[in-house]
């Protein structure tokens, strides 16, 4: 009985550790569960420093050929929300975009930063209104099925929100909240 007890107990653990799947994950070093003020935009009534935040990810599913990320504010009193950074084209052999890349241009050699919803190209960060309470912040990384997106620094964020979903495999979250 020892014996078939001790067979089962590694057969489970053997059957879980090779049937488990990889989930595709995002993380940040620079988050919590808060946005803060380096990564507040500067404009529009704030005052921060518009710092990007450090974002890395892994497990992304097989036929991965490029990735992208984007934040975006629902709670934006705008009837559509608003679009804080897009990025894409990122090649697949990335996995990790430092502090700061999207206001400095410190993104890798071939990813493209369209416009956002404040007009500029690359990150613009959180600004809710005064008062308008906390704003939360979906930063979203895509593994995508295609290398390029087929889209422009220059295209808004619906385009290129469109083109994301036809071509997602998989995709991962992280979500801040920021008030003033």
């Amino acid at each position: 009985m020892k014996k078939l007890s001790l067979i089962l107990a590694v057969s489970a653990i053997f059957s879980t550790s090779i049937f488990a799947q990889k989930t595709f994950t995002l993380t940040s070093k620079d988050l919590g569960g808060e946005t803060t003020k380096n990564q507040e935009f500067n404009g529009f009534g704030c005052s921060g420093e518009n710092q990007s935040p450090q974002l890395s990810w892994k497990n992304a599913p097989e036929g991965t050929k490029s990735f992208a990320v984007t934040m975006y504010d629902p709670d934006a009193p705008t009837g559509s929300g608003f679009w804080h950074w897009v990025v894409f084209d990122i090649p697949v052999n990335v996995n990790e975009l430092v502090s700061n890349a999207g206001t400095k241009n410190f993104v890798p050699k071939g990813a493209i930063q369209s416009v956002t919803d404040y007009g500029i190209k690359g990150f613009g960060g959180p600004c809710p209104p005064v008062g308008h309470g906390y704003h939360q912040y979906i930063i979203t990384v895509y593994a995508l099925k295609t290398d390029k997106l087929g889209t422009d620094e220059n295209t808004n964020p619906a385009v290129v929100g469109f083109n994301l979903w036809n071509q997602t495999l998989a995709k991962a979250s992280i979500v801040a909240y920021y008030k003033r």
